[in-house]
């Protein structure tokens, strides 16, 4: 970790099971954490499945996700699109790059896209393609693999 606000857990073989024990710290006091980058792990969809219950709480104040390369297919692109729905308030910019949640994730995450609540400026979409930002009124195109 960083800092109090940013958490860079890149690239340190943190799989499921170390998912579960990050979260668990984070729920212990997740009103101070802005950025988490996760990418380069291997948490699976199971472990971004525990990520998406801590996005979920209210009390979550995540602003950037980074999960590029992080093994997610459908039941993982599917928790955390439920979760971003469930509590759309907060997360600006998301990485799902190289990832391969298939055709029916990338449906989801445009469905997403797609909602008024939805919050997101940024996404780096799972096929690689770079999604613009809502800001600057262009239009995010997320395609398949």
């Amino acid at each position: 970790m960083t800092d109090s606000r940013s958490g860079d857990v890149s690239d340190c073989g943190i799989t499921q099971k170390g998912c579960a024990v990050l979260i668990s710290a984070l729920r212990s006091n997740p009103s101070h954490l802005r950025e988490l980058n996760l990418s380069c792990n291997e948490p699976g969809d199971s472990g971004v499945k525990l990520l998406s219950a801590l996005l979920e709480d209210p009390h979550c104040k995540l602003e950037k996700l980074q999960l590029y390369n992080c093994s997610i297919e459908k039941k993982g692109c599917a928790a955390l699109i439920s979760a971003l729905r469930s509590n759309p308030s907060h997360l600006r910019e998301l990485d799902l790059s190289w990832n391969k949640p298939g055709d029916s994730g990338v449906n989801l995450i445009s469905t997403l896209l797609e909602d008024p609540h939805c919050k997101l400026e940024k996404l780096d979409s799972p096929s690689g393609t770079r999604a613009a930002s809502k800001r600057y009124g262009n239009a995010f195109s997320v395609t398949a693999l």
